[in-house]
């Protein structure tokens, strides 16, 4: 027998952790929400992904889709506890276990395995126990490497175990679209980006410093991108610990964006997904790429949200073809007689 990897996916898991909390969610849409109403979704409970509630909506389109949605703050603390209770079981059956965040990992179980007459009993066993121990569903991807157990998890959630094996590879994946693919996403972005980043004078422990930090980052890039007369899609944070190890996470965002609120949202939503060292923080960046100039990029107006357009925005617009602004009211032209 060759290779064996589990890649294992929380399903759901910051919303999870609330219904673990309060069971009266169960069964409700529910987001996780970072930090104000104005923020994005940081996980939807499964009756929410059902309404077209989706990871990075913004809550406010969210509400748009159900009013009556339940939304609730992270509370990392309780989901930093579940996921190393998550991380402890996982290395019952294996010490090869690579956290990848902090509701997925990859574990290499090709010694464990062969104590199973059927392969897949292990992965079952490491599903059922995790639901009945701690409450946490999740789906299990099978396969030699880390690519094919990774598109085998995201095959069949929730609660779902998928076998990918190499020869199944033109049947399984070929039909798929390429921005399903890992690691490819929506759109290759392009090496063009703009950041801000900072070295601490001393190591960073405090969340609500690590916040302040984001927020300055963010506000920064913010007054840069607009100096540059560029917005950007993708939206990419580092993380360098005190033992000089970094991690880099990035996240495409729906439409281009120049805003330090929204790169705030993002920044702290790829931030709290990804800290899983738990170490003290040296350093911190943000950077924001796929750039396009303001003045070629278009709007995309969102069908929940609709921009007020007055009269003086149209005459505005208008004078800006003209080679000499030309274009008035006819009541500005009046009472200009009139004085």
């Amino acid at each position: 027998m060759g290779r064996v990897l589990f890649h294992i996916d929380l399903n759901a898991f910051y919303a999870n952790a609330e219904i673990l909390k309060n069971s009266s969610y169960e069964n409700q849409p529910l987001v996780v929400s970072g930090l104000s109403r104005r923020g994005v979704v940081c996980t939807a409970s499964y009756a929410a992904r059902e309404l077209g509630i989706h990871s990075a909506m913004p809550i406010k389109m969210a509400l748009q889709l159900c009013p009556h949605l339940i939304v609730v703050p992270v509370d990392f603390e309780w989901y930093e506890k579940l996921s190393k209770q998550f991380f402890d079981y996982i290395r019952t059956f294996s010490p090869y276990v690579e956290p990848m965040s902090i509701d997925e990992c990859f574990v290499d179980v090709t010694k464990t395995i062969k104590q199973y007459k059927r392969p897949l009993d292990l992965a079952w066993q490491i599903q059922q126990g995790l639901k009945d121990e701690l409450g946490l569903s999740c789906s299990i991807g099978v396969a030699p490497n880390r690519f094919l157990a990774k598109m085998a998890s995201d095959m069949r959630k929730p609660m779902g175990i998928t076998i990918l094996r190499k020869q199944e590879i033109s049947k399984k994946l070929w039909p798929l679209p390429i921005e399903d693919m890992w690691g490819i996403g929506r759109k290759t972005a392009p090496v063009q980006s703009l950041s801000q980043s900072t070295t601490m004078n001393q190591d960073v422990e405090d969340y609500e410093e690590i916040k302040n930090i984001f927020r300055r980052l963010a506000t920064e890039l913010a007054i840069r991108l607009n100096e540059e007369k560029v917005q950007g899609k993708t939206i990419s944070i580092s993380i360098r610990y005190s033992d000089f190890s970094t991690i880099v996470r990035s996240f495409t965002m729906e439409s281009f964006t120049n805003q330090a609120d929204v790169l705030l949202e993002h920044a702290l939503y790829l931030f709290d997904k990804n800290n899983l060292n738990g170490q003290p923080i040296r350093h911190l960046g943000i950077a924001l790429g796929s750039l396009t100039s303001n003045k070629n990029s278009i709007e995309q107006i969102s069908f929940f949200e609709t921009k007020a357009i007055t009269k003086q925005d149209v005459l505005d617009e208008l004078n800006r073809h003209l080679c000499e602004p030309k274009l008035m009211f006819a009541s500005d032209l009046i009472h200009k007689k009139s004085e």
